[in-house]
């Protein structure tokens, strides 16, 4: 008998330097759907650890209530599990439905942990072990901070010069303990977007503003890094970044004219987080028939690549008009996949525009749920292009 709820788990990594707001960042992507004013109608959105959420929230009301930022951590590598539970779950289509949560594992690395060396063995353990269980994340978050974008104006190459430099060497010192058996790594994230934070710093700048002083300023430098990071991976050619950008704000802040306290918060003012959980679902599906049709991927590294997404091809498409069962039956065991044998995974990457939108609309209609909201996922990336705080990348 299948275990309920069932559910389908996601992985994320943020990397941030001190300061760059990922506390924040986390705090405003669940405080705000905990307000008593807040409603959803295909999904609720919870924490599974009850007294981490709480701290969330905690951190939320202050910003609301009180114009109190968070406080910043420091040294603190934590992973914080949330639940997107899907409404419906008594009617038909549920009971047909293959998970009933989608759990996303957001998991944030000290930023402190690429600008300062290890103090002692049992630390630089510590930081081994951590790199290791992120891992399984499909997409790393990597935070350019917006307001040392600032501090920086004229010179913003002196900055993004010196993140992109710490955090290479970072994983420099990492790498021979990730790659113990001299082996490269499978599973290692895939799809590295590059994020500006405090975005509400630049009311003026759209994703491709940001996008074009990153590459102008530090071209060499993500080219620095990628290398860096295809060195570590098997078929480093299935691997992204400095190919998407984004842009995120946790909320518009109003500092006082002397030092830096905020004087006012206005939660209601996000940019980019109602994104997240479409990026971290939909965007490595995507990814994995766009690597699928350019080369050949061994089998052992296109599992990992979007994990479960046969799944969600079988839901935003159905299944079983494409035959996805008994096609995945036929899948040999070593090689790579032949590209005949997508055509489900193909379609639902490439759903779009009305075809997309009357999906979503029947799945509505028909209380379908969990259709609903991968199709909403993928209409909220849609509309993100649109209003320019995503580019994802075409390859």
């Amino acid at each position: 008998m299948a275990k309920y709820p069932r559910i389908r788990e996601q992985h994320i990594a943020v990397f941030g330097e001190g300061g760059s707001g990922k506390t924040v960042l986390v705090s405003s992507f669940f405080g705000p759907t905990q307000e008593g004013s807040y409603s959803n109608e295909l999904w609720d959105l919870v924490a599974d650890d009850t007294g981490q959420g709480n701290r969330l929230y905690r951190n939320f009301l202050g910003m609301r209530d009180r114009a109190r930022a968070p406080l910043t951590t420091r040294f603190a590598a934590t992973t914080y599990y949330f639940s997107v539970k899907l409404k419906g779950g008594d009617n038909t289509a549920a009971k047909k439905r293959p998970f009933d949560a989608l759990r996303l594992a957001w998991h944030d690395y000290p930023g402190e942990w690429f600008e300062e060396s290890p103090s002692s063995e049992e630390e630089a353990n510590r930081r081994i072990d951590t790199f290791r269980s992120l891992l399984r994340s499909d997409v790393a978050f990597l935070l350019v901070d917006g307001q040392k974008l600032l501090d920086h104006a004229g010179e913003e190459e002196r900055y993004l010069k010196s993140l992109l430099t710490n955090f290479r060497q970072g994983v420099l010192r990492l790498k021979d303990d990730l790659l113990g058996d001299g082996a490269p790594l499978v599973e290692f994230p895939r799809i590295w977007m590059m994020a500006l934070s405090k975005a509400d710093l630049f009311p003026d700048w759209d994703v491709y503003t940001f996008r074009d002083l990153v590459i102008e300023k530090a071209a060499d430098h993500i080219d620095d890094l990628r290398s860096t990071l295809r060195d570590l991976v098997d078929t480093p050619d299935a691997l992204s970044l400095g190919e998407d950008f984004m842009l995120l704000s946790s909320a518009k802040f109003e500092l006082s004219e002397v030092g830096s306290e905020p004087v006012e918060i206005d939660v209601t003012q996000r940019v980019g987080l109602d994104l997240i959980l479409p990026v971290a679902s939909m965007l490595p599906l995507e990814r994995r028939v766009q690597w699928n049709e350019r080369m050949e991927i061994p089998r052992r590294v296109l599992d990992t690549v979007a994990d479960g997404a046969d799944t969600l091809a079988a839901v935003l498409v159905g299944g079983k008009a494409f035959g996805v069962d008994k096609l995945a039956a036929k899948l040999p065991k070593v090689g790579p996949y032949s590209k005949l044998v997508f055509p489900a995974l193909a379609a639902a990457a490439k759903l779009a525009g009305s075809q997309l939108r009357d999906l979503n609309a029947q799945a509505r209609k028909d209380h379908d749920f969990l259709t609903a909201t991968l199709t909403q996922f993928k209409l909220d990336l849609e509309q993100g292009i649109k209003d320019k705080l995503l580019i994802r990348s075409l390859k």
